[in-house]
């Protein structure tokens, strides 16, 4: 058994600025892991600028977000991470 995964308040605002950005910009286009991790870091330095807390937003963010699946678009990884920020998990 595994113990659910509990969001911080900041990764949850932080999945949804993301899955705003991948459904609004080019939701058809292929989804990347390299854009999931420079986003990341982009937002969590939106949210908290260049400090130690915005390394541990994004670290948190990235444990939190989904792994890109092959063929994944933008829009349907925006989804998962919607769903990640309503606490619905797999498994």
């Amino acid at each position: 058994m595994t113990t659910p995964l509990v969001l911080s308040d900041d990764t949850i605002t932080l999945l949804g600025q993301l899955a705003d950005k991948f459904s609004s910009y080019r939701p058809d286009d292929p989804m990347r892991e390299a854009t999931r991790l420079a986003q990341a870091l982009v937002f969590a330095e939106k949210l908290h600028g260049p400090t130690a807390a915005a390394y541990e937003a994004e670290q948190a963010l990235l444990a939190a977000a989904p792994l890109v699946r092959d063929g994944q678009t933008r829009g349907e990884y925006a989804a998962l991470l919607r769903l990640t920020a309503q606490g619905v998990t797999a498994g």
